[in-house]
């Protein structure tokens, strides 16, 4: 017999329960009227319970792009949704007054590798050179101190004014503007004292090493090569300095991605680490999803789940849980799951709520029926099943004609009757329910409606079999 035949059981059994009413020559109608039920067949079919839960589409990788220079917008070479490749320029800043710097610090280069060549080349001084040169050391030493004396004073008054320029920003008195050029004036004076303490440092050397040579001309030449060597190191840093900070006015893409936001246009002034752009990769995707504690010992890196957004209806994605975070997140007791989802076509986007449905428990190859099959009562689980009606006593005597053979007579439904059989109950759906017992295989016939009066052995009327099984429940 083929399950996906139940009536044709139904039917059998019903010609069987009639053909015994038939040879008695009594009626099987007779008596109490029967109970009207609906019917279907067990079914063997893969089971399995599932959990859902809430997660979000995050970027594979997601940068808000600055500069730490300041100064105008000059260009913004990107729009929003345009895809960019790594390294390529995005925006840019003005560099003119960076560029000026670096003009005058390389001619400073310049000028430093000519005295150094000069000071290599000379030979042997005199004394009178000698004392010429603490002379010097002297008159440089005077120089630097007083370049200190100037310089400490720039600084107390760039730093007075980038104080007070502070405090009024806090109060809405002064415009930003002001305050970012009060706090570079203020930076640019602290390095223009240590470069001058530095320079007093190397004079205050420099003097005490012409005083305790005398006249011994070598020593104090070696000394003014090895000052003005570490002169043309300092401006050649200075000029790599620069050339960095130019460098940085340049906002280039660190990753291949989609333009996300365009935070500012040409014309506007960017404070230095203000955002200009976003770039965002969603060729690959996360899938955020948040595990309550109850549920996570079912979610671990490698299981595999599905999920699905009402943004993207009739299509369903899977994919293998990538990681499960070791800690919950702050002030909760859910735990971050990560999906890790390739996106050629494009369809998942940043933010799209979806829903992800991780499997509990599952059993193959069940025996699965109706969930509103199965019943409980004292002794435990239990089903009704239907089997032909037996014949009672003194059927034969009973009057009346006997129903046409094979058929019950015109307009009367298919009697059968019902039996208890008891089950054990596995794994559970919203809809359908695994059992357990040899009475019941694939294409056992199993009440779905009882009514109030339905007992073992009550005789039924078949509403009709359901020939799609408990699937269709």
């Amino acid at each position: 017999m083929k399950r996906s035949q139940p009536a044709l059981l139904i039917a059998a059994l019903s010609i069987a329960a009639l053909a015994a009413c038939s040879k008695g020559g009594g009626s099987a109608y007779s008596g109490a009227p029967p109970l009207a039920v609906d019917v279907t067949t067990a079914q063997r079919q893969d089971i399995a319970t599932y959990v859902s839960l809430d997660g979000q589409i995050a970027p594979l990788l997601d940068s808000t792009l600055s500069s730490p220079q300041s100064g105008n917008v000059v260009a913004v070479y990107v729009n929003e949704g345009q895809r960019v490749h790594a390294g390529e320029l995005l925006a840019k800043i003005d560099d003119a007054a960076l560029r000026a710097s670096l003009a005058q610090q390389q001619a400073i280069v310049a000028q430093s590798v000519a005295t150094l060549s000069s000071s290599t080349l000379q030979g042997p001084v005199t004394s009178t050179q000698a004392a010429n040169t603490i002379q010097t050391a002297q008159q440089q030493l005077a120089a630097a101190n007083n370049n200190v004396l100037t310089s400490q004073a720039a600084y107390v008054s760039a730093k007075s004014t980038y104080d007070a320029d502070a405090k009024l920003l806090k109060d809405g008195y002064v415009a930003q503007t002001a305050y970012d050029a009060a706090e570079a004036a203020y930076v640019q004076a602290l390095q223009t004292l240590n470069t001058a303490r530095a320079t007093q440092s190397q004079a205050v050397v420099a003097l005490r090493a012409a005083k305790t040579q005398g006249t011994n001309a070598m020593p104090i030449q070696n000394q003014t090569i090895a000052l003005n060597r570490g002169g043309l190191a300092a401006a050649q840093a200075q000029v790599r300095l620069l050339e960095t900070e130019i460098a940085q006015t340049n906002i280039v893409a660190p990753f291949s991605g989609v333009v996300t936001q365009r935070l500012l246009d040409p014309g506007a002034f960017a404070s230095p680490n203000a955002p200009v752009v976003r770039v965002s990769q969603v060729d690959t995707v996360y899938i955020n999803v948040n595990v309550p504690d109850d549920d996570l010992a079912y979610v671990r890196s490698g299981t595999p789940v599905t999920f699905t957004s009402a943004s993207i209806p009739n299509r369903t994605f899977s994919a293998p849980i990538a990681d499960v975070n070791a800690t919950p997140t702050t002030g909760t007791l859910s735990y971050r799951a990560r999906l890790r989802v390739p996106n050629p076509d494009g369809a998942l986007r940043g933010g799209m709520l979806v829903s992800v449905n991780v499997r509990k428990a599952f059993h193959p190859n069940a025996i699965v029926v109706p969930r509103t099959a199965v019943f409980e009562t004292e002794n435990g689980a239990n089903v009704f099943t239907v089997v032909a009606p037996a014949m009672p006593p003194g059927a034969a005597a009973a009057g009346g004609p006997p129903p046409s053979k094979g058929n019950p007579p015109p307009g009367m439904p298919k009697i059968m009757q019902a039996k208890v059989v008891a089950v054990q109950v596995g794994i559970q759906t919203d809809t359908l329910a695994e059992v357990r017992s040899p009475l019941i295989g694939p294409g056992t016939v199993v009440i779905t409606t009882r009514p109030d009066a339905l007992q073992d052995k009550s005789t039924v009327a078949v509403g009709g079999p359901s020939a799609a099984g408990p699937g269709a429940q």
